[in-house]
């Protein structure tokens, strides 16, 4: 299979939204790329939140849709449910979710044949800063000033380690993308999701350590070392 040598079919050419440094941006070309190369970009649904980050609608040319808002006002984690109706209806299609954190394990419990794309840059990057399930603790957010507190805000998820203890058998995994020998095998896991998915043999979910040096109050080089030495030993490889 031929890898994507310029710039994806699956992106319209718009630009990216997000701050400079941020990894989003690779994340989504990585996506392009695979669906690209795997010839199922006018086969796929994405399914996207209703905040901030269903910016990729503007710049994929996949067929998107969003999940509803709840009335707590919180757009975030539902993208997994919402990719069950085109999951029953529509089985020809292929449908992943990207969120910065997803709170949906029914669809993993029951082994639906999805890809979650799950961002984890340790916080809620794009509508404030605010405190994020993978907040790491003493990590200063507009929410928590002093640091996380763990013994007042608990322990940061591990989403990979709760979803490994479900019986349903899954393709999990994590990887990060500050530094350029993670972005390739980030990409391979990425592909490797939508192949099980394709094949029809699990529910997949991969996590991806990206950076936010805006919120995180850091340069880009700042962020790729506190990445490395403080969210990798929290959240290693898996």
């Amino acid at each position: 299979m031929d890898e994507t040598i310029g710039y994806p079919e699956s992106l319209t050419g718009a630009h990216f939204h997000y701050c400079p440094g941020c990894t989003h941006g690779v994340i989504h070309r990585m996506v392009a790329e695979v669906l690209d190369e795997l010839g199922v970009r006018e086969r796929t649904v994405g399914v996207a939140p209703v905040v901030a980050p269903c910016w990729p609608i503007t710049t994929s040319t996949v067929t998107w849709s969003s999940s509803p808002r709840p009335r707590s006002g919180r757009g975030h984690g539902r993208q997994a449910r919402a990719t069950q109706p085109d999951h029953l209806h529509l089985p020809g299609r292929r449908r992943f979710g990207l969120d910065w954190r997803q709170r949906d394990s029914a669809c993993a419990n029951r082994g639906e044949k999805i890809t979650v794309i799950f961002v984890n840059n340790a916080i809620y990057g794009m509508t404030g800063g605010q405190m994020a399930p993978t907040t790491l603790p003493g990590q200063i957010a507009t929410t928590c000033p002093m640091g996380r507190d763990v013994n007042v805000h608990g322990w940061p998820m591990r989403m990979v380690e709760l979803l490994s203890s479900l019986r349903t058998p899954a393709y999990l995994t994590r990887v990060a993308v500050h530094k350029p020998e993670h972005i390739v095998d980030a990409k391979k896991a990425i592909r490797q999701a939508f192949r099980y998915q394709m094949e029809g043999r699990c529910f997949s979910l991969v996590e991806l350590l990206s950076l936010c040096p805006t919120n995180w109050g850091m340069s880009q080089e700042e962020s790729v070392r506190w990445l490395g030495e403080n969210m990798i030993p929290y959240y290693p490889s898996a």
